[in-house]
C-alpha cells in the first residue's frame, strides 16, 4: 500500500520529517536569540545558528538607525575578504537596501537570492560569493533593517525555504526590538543617575562655597580690625584647602557623566565639529573620516572615545609640530576604533613608559570599557595613536 499523501502530493512521512526539522531548526534559533538581550550578541547568535542549520558560508545584518534610518553594517559572520578587510566597502546603500526601503520585500515570496551589488564591484576578494538572500527585518510593522545570507553555488529557493527564512526573520525583528526597548530603559535609567548625580554635585559644591566664604568673610573683619592677623591667615588657609577638596570632588563626580559636547549629537558629529573648531585655531591640516557612522554607541563608548580624541589631537598639535593631521571612526558590528595620525617630529619613548598623564587617562578609560590603546612612533616619523573598543559580549 502507498504511502498517504498530503495536498502537495509529497508522502506524509517525509512532510511530517521536513516540519520536525524546521521546527527543530526554529527552536535553535529562538533559544539563541533569548540568551541575551545584547543586541550584537543576539545577531551574532542569529546569524551563527542560521549559518549553522542552513549550511551557508557567510552573513551580514544591516539595521536602519531608528532616527536617521540611514543603514548600517550591525553584525556579520565569515564576510569575504574583499568586505570584511575594507568596512568602507559596507557603507552606504546597496541594490537588497533600496529594494527593502522601498517596500520591495513584502511577504516571504520576495526573500530570494539576488546578485550582491558589493561583491559585484570586486574584481577579488569575494571567496567565490556572488549572490545572496536577503531576509526582511520587521517589528510590529516598523521596518528594522536587511539579514543577507551567502553560500557558493546558490540554486533557486523553494517555497518552503523562502517561508522558513521569513519566519526566521521574524523572530529575529522580535529580538531586535526587544533589545532595543531594553537600551532604551536602561539608557533612561541612566539618565536619571546622571541627574541624581549632578544634584549631588550642585549640593556638594555649594556647600562648600558656603564654607569658603563664611571663612573668608571671617579673615577679611579680622585684616581689617588688626586684631589677630594670624588667625586670619588661618582662615584663609582653611579655605583654600576646603576649596582644593570640592574641586577634587567635582573632578571625580564628573568623571563618568556624558561629556557636554556630545549631547543631541552623535560620536561622529561631535568628532567634527571638534575638528572644525579646531581648523579655526591651528596652522595643521586637520582630516576626519568616518565609516559606520550611523551605528548606535552606548554613552559610556562614545564619552570614552570622544575624551581620547579630544587628549590625542591635543598632543598632536602642541608637540609635534605637525602638518597634517587625519582623525579617522570607524565602527563594525564587533568594535569601534578611533585613530589619530600626524606626520610630526614623532618620539622615541617606549609607548608603556607613558609620556605622562595623557596617555595614562587614556589607557585607564579604555580599560574600564575592556578597551585598548596603542601608540606607535619613531623619531621623525610622526605619531599613530589607535583606540579600540569591543561591542559585540558573549552573554
Amino acid at each position: 500500500m502507498n504511502e498517504l499523501a498530503d495536498r502537495s502530493g509529497r508522502p506524509r512521512g517525509e512532510r511530517l520529517e521536513k516540519e520536525h526539522r524546521e521546527l527543530a531548526i526554529l527552536h535553535r534559533i529562538a533559544a539563541a536569540l533569548n540568551e541575551s538581550v545584547d543586541l550584537a550578541s543576539s545577531l551574532d547568535a542569529a546569524l551563527s545558528r542560521v549559518a549553522e542549520l542552513l549550511e551557508l558560508r557567510s552573513g551580514w545584518v544591516w539595521l536602519l538607525e531608528e532616527e536617521t534610518e540611514e543603514p548600517y553594517l550591525a553584525a556579520s559572520r565569515n564576510l569575504p575578504p574583499g568586505l570584511g578587510n575594507r568596512p568602507e566597502t559596507m557603507e552606504g546603500s546597496c541594490y537588497c537596501l533600496d529594494t527593502f526601503r522601498s517596500g520591495g520585500m513584502e511577504g516571504a515570496a520576495n526573500v530570494n537570492v539576488v546578485v550582491c551589488s558589493r561583491l559585484r564591484g570586486l574584481t577579488k576578494g569575494t571567496d567565490g560569493l556572488g549572490h545572496h538572500a536577503s531576509i526582511p527585518l520587521r517589528a510590529r510593522g516598523r521596518p528594522l533593517g536587511v539579514m543577507n545570507v551567502a553560500s557558493q553555488g546558490w540554486r533557486r529557493l523553494s517555497s518552503d525555504e523562502l517561508q522558513l527564512l521569513h519566519t526566521i526573520g521574524e523572530m529575529v525583528g522580535t529580538a531586535i526590538e526587544r533589545a532595543n526597548l531594553f537600551r532604551k530603559s536602561t539608557e533612561a535609567g541612566a539618565t536619571e543617575e546622571r541627574n541624581r548625580l549632578a544634584r549631588e554635585i550642585h549640593d556638594t559644591l555649594a556647600q562648600g562655597l558656603a564654607a569658603t566664604a563664611l571663612h573668608l568673610d571671617a579673615a577679611e573683619a579680622l585684616l581689617e580690625s588688626g586684631t589677630d592677623p594670624e588667625a586670619a591667615r588661618a582662615l584663609v588657609r582653611r579655605a583654600l584647602e576646603g576649596t582644593r577638596r570640592n574641586l577634587e570632588d567635582a573632578r571625580r563626580s564628573v568623571l563618568d557623566l556624558r561629556a557636554a559636547p556630545l549631547e543631541g549629537r552623535t560620536l561622529s558629529e561631535a568628532l567634527q565639529g571638534k575638528v572644525a573648531q579646531l581648523r579655526e585655531r591651528y596652522e595643521p591640516e586637520l582630516v576626519f573620516h568616518s565609516v559606520g557612522a550611523a551605528q548606535p554607541l552606548s554613552t559610556s563608548i562614545e564619552t570614552a572615545l570622544f575624551r581620547v580624541a579630544e587628549e590625542a589631537l591635543s598632543n598632536a598639535l602642541q608637540h609635534a609640530g605637525a602638518s597634517r593631521i587625519a582623525l579617522r571612526l570607524t565602527a563594525a558590528p564587533d568594535q569601534v576604533m578611533l585613530e589619530v595620525v600626524d606626520d610630526g617630529r614623532g618620539f622615541g619613548v617606549r609607548p608603556e613608559e607613558g609620556r605622562g598623564f595623557g596617555l595614562t587617562g587614556m589607557r585607564e578609560r579604555l580599560r574600564l570599557l575592556g578597551g585598548d590603546l596603542q601608540v606607535r612612533s619613531a623619531p621623525g616619523a610622526g605619531a599613530s595613536v589607535r583606540a579600540t573598543v569591543p561591542l559585540a559580549t558573549n552573554d
